[in-house]
């Protein structure tokens, strides 16, 4: 057989022979690539591949077969069928496509090879018709045993090509399938036999043939390096959205920085790094501290602002090949790691100085300057913890020890004594919440009086905890703690109700205040509580005062006015606390209609002393007299600075000159209030418009919008 087909090889032309392998090696190889696409693809993808492979496969199969035939040299006058050429091209396109859905159809491990085995079928369907096609000026007889071999040996080695295609890979498919084509020809040719016949005026011009031939290579070679460039653009696509998505899954979109998920990577490496060396590995933890404000007072759009200026900022700070890192692991948080190599801090110190310098350097936002700040809380590995998450939870607590500060102390170090501290909060925190259940809340009153005529005008509740272990704990310790936890939503309701039932027997019948919490504001219904409470206890709507900060409405004002406006509409009376602190806005005194200005109690301790203080005591109180609000001024302690607001036209007053806070029993004992049995139907009657306020309770209570 190797000496007949040595002599086919002979009779072929050996330049268009070389032609014929080239393209169906290219062939092949392409082929095999967009075949591994296909394996991989699904839906009409799948399809779309499986397709682009079945033309790339049959067109670079049926070129290589008739740039083959255009250079065997057959002795006689040749042509070709035109019909039985074009049928033998659809023949293979379509038997490969055939195959190749078999081949990746999954149904059966035997899949691929019987796949295979229809594409060399195709393969060996297209030679054959191309053979009928070809018409010779002689007689034409076919060795059957050499037909049969041909055929056999293209069927089993396309089966093993595709086989290998799903198992083995692209590489050795191309190979396979080259082999595949190439044997099918070469002894499809043997087996082929011509006996000359010449008739005159019918012969082939061999310069023809070339063209011919050159043409066909030609655009095989076209369409197969249309099937290349699509699998390279796919590739370079994939590599492209790969790296797309790496970059969207392990950075910040908004400040360019890693995030959380690519900090735990390199903080786990860096550890490695640390057990390796045997350097240590400084963890730092940031927290911005004016984020919050910065987002209520100036809106979303400038917080952005503010921290892509910090990335930006951040990014050219940061030295990786000195081992320095940090990430935005969260809102206003941000997470630095430092290797320590040196045994004092020198480094990491200056390290922290320069996150300084770029957290407090004024951010040009909108033709002014913000000033965003932050806390810093270090610990270090292995020295703090030896652990991953154990340096976290250090580096945190750290933080915010850091932002607890009254002082200006902006970066604050691990201390083995801070867990004590935080357990006491977390055990505090659950003592709080039995004390609500086991009743050993309670509440103070502290008188508010007239200044001109010292008539007792209210009383504001108070919340008081005595903690049956630790004594008096001061509002400011659990009313924090309170938010944080969520308690505060069942406090604030416990003491609403509770005040407003002693009230309701008051006997002069005096306004109650009670204070509000901006976290009542962002969770709950607040109107329907209030509404609620009311007609529960029966107290008149205009003997109740809630008092809040502006902080409490600064999150979302529109919808905190509106509840606040749903409120007044019932008759109950809405304070605006600690004026002349925090925000302070006067858009807010314009934009809300509120019953009382409760003037900040530091402006009254420094009244005397401080011109600027008395400054801003008759500032607010020409405010409120512009504005018909009344004034209220907390936390006069001495003759003097009442005399002060008399003078200056205050209307009222609370503090300790005029009444410590106190307990109902004890208040009752002074004589100034007496409780009075009443029903429920007399203390409603009672109300300003009791028409009114059940009009609302059946119909305007609504939503909190």
């Amino acid at each position: 057989m190797m000496t007949v087909l040595g002599c086919i090889v002979y009779d072929h032309n050996i330049w268009l022979v070389l032609m014929a392998v080239l393209l169906c090696g290219t062939g092949s190889w392409v082929t095999s690539r967009l075949f591994s696409k296909t394996i991989t693809a699904s839906g009409k993808q799948r399809v779309g591949w499986q397709a682009m492979t079945a033309l790339s496969a049959g067109v670079a199969i049926w070129c290589t077969h008739f740039v083959a035939m255009l250079g065997y040299d057959a002795r006689v006058p040749i042509g070709f069928d035109l019909p039985l050429t074009v049928v033998s091209l659809l023949a293979v396109v379509f038997g490969n496509a055939i195959g190749f859905a078999v081949a990746i159809s999954k149904r059966h491990f035997l899949m691929p090879a019987l796949g295979g085995a229809i594409v060399g079928l195709a393969i060996s369907t297209m030679h054959y018709t191309g053979m009928i096609a070809y018409r010779v000026q002689g007689i034409v007889s076919w060795d059957a045993t050499y037909l049969v071999a041909s055929i056999l040996l293209s069927v089993a080695l396309s089966s093993a090509a595709l086989h290998f295609g799903m198992r083995k890979g692209s590489n050795l498919m191309a190979v396979v399938l080259t082999l595949a084509i190439a044997v099918l020809h070469f002894t499809g040719m043997t087996a082929f036999r011509i006996e000359p016949m010449f008739v005159d005026g019918s012969f082939s011009n061999p310069d023809s043939l070339w063209t011919l031939a050159i043409a066909i290579s030609g655009m095989a070679f076209v369409i197969v390096a249309c099937g290349l460039v699509s699998y390279l653009i796919d590739n370079g696509t994939r590599a492209e959205t790969i790296e797309h998505l790496r970059q969207m899954a392990l950075y910040d979109a908004l400040t360019g920085l890693p995030n959380r998920a690519n900090f735990n990577e390199k903080l786990d490496r860096e550890l490695a790094v640390a057990d390796t060396q045997k350097i240590r590995i400084a963890m730092i933890g940031i927290d911005l501290n004016r984020f919050k404000e910065i987002n209520d007072t100036r809106g979303h759009h400038v917080g952005d602002e503010v921290l892509t200026d910090l990335g930006i900022r951040l990014k050219n700070l940061v030295r990786e090949d000195k081992g320095e890192f940090i990430a935005r692991v969260g809102g206003d948080e941000f997470a630095a790691l430092f290797r320590i190599e040196d045994k004092d801090l020198t480094g990491v110190n200056r390290f922290l100085k320069g996150l300084e310098a770029v957290m407090f350097s004024p951010i040009n936002v909108d033709e002014s300057q913000i000033v965003a700040g932050a806390s810093f809380g270090v610990a270090i590995y292995p020295n703090d913890a030896t652990t991953k998450e154990t340096l976290v939870s250090n580096a945190d607590l750290a933080m915010y020890r850091a932002k607890s500060q009254l002082t200006e102390k902006r970066v604050c170090f691990y201390e083995a004594g801070m867990d004590t501290a935080v357990k006491a909060r977390r055990c505090m925190a659950a003592d709080l919440r039995k004390a609500l259940s086991r009743n050993q809340l309670s509440i103070h009153y502290q008188v508010q009086t007239s200044v001109s005529t010292g008539e007792v005008t209210g009383y504001e509740a108070l919340l008081r905890w005595h903690h049956p272990e630790h004594g008096f704990i001061p509002p400011s310790d659990f009313i924090p703690l309170a938010e944080e936890n969520g308690l505060i939503l069942q406090l604030g309701e416990w003491v609403l109700r509770t005040a407003c039932t002693a009230a309701a027997s008051w006997e002069p019948a005096c306004k109650v205040a009670v204070n509000l919490s901006a976290v009542q504001f962002a969770a709950g219904d607040l109107p329907k509580l209030v509404m609620s409470v009311l007609l529960e206890t029966g107290l008149a709507p205009h003997r109740l005062e809630l008092e809040l900060t502006e902080t409490a409405i600064l999150k979302d004002r529109e919808r905190a006015f509106h509840m606040l406006r749903q409120i007044k509409s019932y008759g109950v009376s809405v304070a605006l606390d600690d004026f002349g602190i925090g925000y302070s806005s006067i858009d807010t005194l314009r934009s809300f209609p509120f019953s009382k200005i409760k003037l900040d109690r530091s402006f009254i301790d420094e009244a005397h002393s401080n011109e600027e203080a008395l400054t801003i005591i008759r500032t607010v109180l020409a405010l409120g007299k512009g504005l018909r609000i009344p004034v209220l001024a907390e936390g006069v302690e001495t003759k003097e600075q009442l005399s002060l607001l008399e003078s200056e036209g205050c209307g009222e007053a609370q503090g300790y000159l005029l009444g410590r806070p106190a307990s109902l029993d004890q208040i009752l004992a002074t004589g100034r209030l007496s409780i009075v049995e009443r029903s429920l139907s007399s203390s409603i009657a009672d109300a300003k418009d009791q028409t009114s306020l059940a009009d609302v309770a059946v119909g305007r209570t609504g939503t909190d919008g």
